[in-house]
């Protein structure tokens, strides 16, 4: 198998003229690798002594230390290289004038994880912002998307519910890569920077991870390798719950569950071959940080068996439905705060539409509920289509 080359590697082979005249900045963080685990910073110091002058982190810190959400990065300095390190996940979720005043252009190179409900893609989005009223470049080196670029599910994201895991219209998985959505942001919601991408080489859009030959580092520490990452854009529900999804275990998003849950009420409502490209295993695991600490939760892990028939958020909205229905005296939804949110429902941000919370809870059928977003999902991929890089 012959390994796909990203965005960093094809820079730095053919690096653009305006190189040579410019500072740069780097929005990074562990996952900004070449394959063979050399960091994107080194390189590019290597590669262009002194010109690198500033680096950026995203959630959970330039070392992807921080575990949970909402556990802010202070600014700092790289140990290695000893430039300055301004968190774009602490005092400020888009970056000032004072941070982007060392560089004329802002290299991104991060690993998205092809769901709508992540935090890198919108701080990317804010640095378009502040590169448009800066009057700076910004250039991607494009990542794959690991969960292909071909499988889009859900519902598009409803104005009412923007936040900082949901600022535009997007659905659940919306199958482009970073670089596809920073031209999306930038020319279908009229960002209007300075931008350039730098496209990946021999990528195909019905790849997996897995089948690019690249090296998987965990971009957050909760997404630890691929399996977690295709789970992801259904199990990242239960955040806006009061069942585990895993975090405080070595398996977060694969597993789910709680102290209450009944495994076999569960399989009895959904049917244990039902749900396509999976195998739903009955499981008892007990985290050691976060919801249900040190209690023994009931629940199931999630095993992939045929990634291209896998509907992640379809399967989990008909589980959570599942857990609504049989335990409605313990089950619970999320209070805010989320994601700096402080007045709406976790849930309702997360799915980004309230109705489909109050359709679960009057268990209308999932088919059904997923019936209703079609229309909108396809004006979405006839708009995306046209920012695709890759064929």
């Amino acid at each position: 198998m012959e390994t796909v080359q990203t965005g960093l590697v094809r820079f730095l082979e053919s690096p653009p003229k305006w190189v040579a005249n410019a500072r740069l900045g780097l929005l990074c963080n562990p996952a900004s690798v070449d394959c063979s685990y050399n960091h994107t910073r080194l390189l590019i110091q290597q590669h262009f002594p002194g010109k690198l002058t500033a680096l950026y982190s995203p959630q959970h810190g330039f070392f992807a230390e921080k575990q949970d959400n909402m556990i802010e990065s202070a600014d700092g300095v790289d140990p290695v290289l000893n430039l300055p390190v301004y968190s774009l996940y602490g005092k400020t979720r888009a970056p000032t004038k004072a941070m982007l005043d060392p560089v004329d252009v802002l290299l991104v190179d991060l690993q998205d994880v092809g769901t709508r409900v992540y935090t890198f893609i919108y701080t990317l989005s804010y640095c378009l912002e502040a590169a448009k009223a800066l009057h700076k470049k910004v250039v991607i080196l494009d990542r794959p998307n690991p969960i292909n670029g071909r499988m889009v599910e859900g519902n598009c994201l409803k104005p009412n519910y923007r936040s900082f895991v949901g600022r535009y219209a997007l659905p659940m998985r919306h199958a482009l890569t970073i670089g596809e959505l920073a031209k999306l942001f930038n020319e279908h919601f009229e960002i209007g920077c300075d931008l350039e991408i730098i496209p990946m080489k021999g990528w195909q859009r019905s790849m997996f991870f897995p089948q690019t030959g690249l090296p998987w580092v965990a971009p957050s520490p909760n997404l630890p390798n691929p399996i977690s990452v295709m789970v992801y854009p259904g199990q990242v529900l239960w955040e806006g719950t009061n069942v585990s999804e895993g975090r405080g275990t070595t398996l977060p998003f694969e597993l789910f569950g709680a102290p209450y849950l009944n495994a076999a009420k569960i399989i009895s409502t959904i049917g244990s071959e039902s749900i396509p490209g999976i195998v739903l295993r009955s499981v008892v695991f007990e985290p050691t940080a976060n919801k249900w600490q040190a209690q023994p939760c009931q629940g199931f892990q999630i095993h992939i068996t045929h990634p291209d028939e896998f509907r992640p958020y379809e399967t989990s909205l008909r589980l959570l439905q599942a857990v609504i229905f049989h335990h409605k005296e313990t089950f619970e939804w999320k209070q805010p705060p989320y994601e700096y949110e402080t007045r709406r429902l976790p849930i309702d941000l997360i799915v980004g539409d309230r109705t489909i919370r109050k359709r679960l809870e009057n268990m209308e059928p999932v088919e059904t509920i997923a019936e209703s977003w079609q229309a909108e999902l396809e004006e979405f991929l006839d708009i995306s289509r046209g920012f695709h890089l890759y064929k």
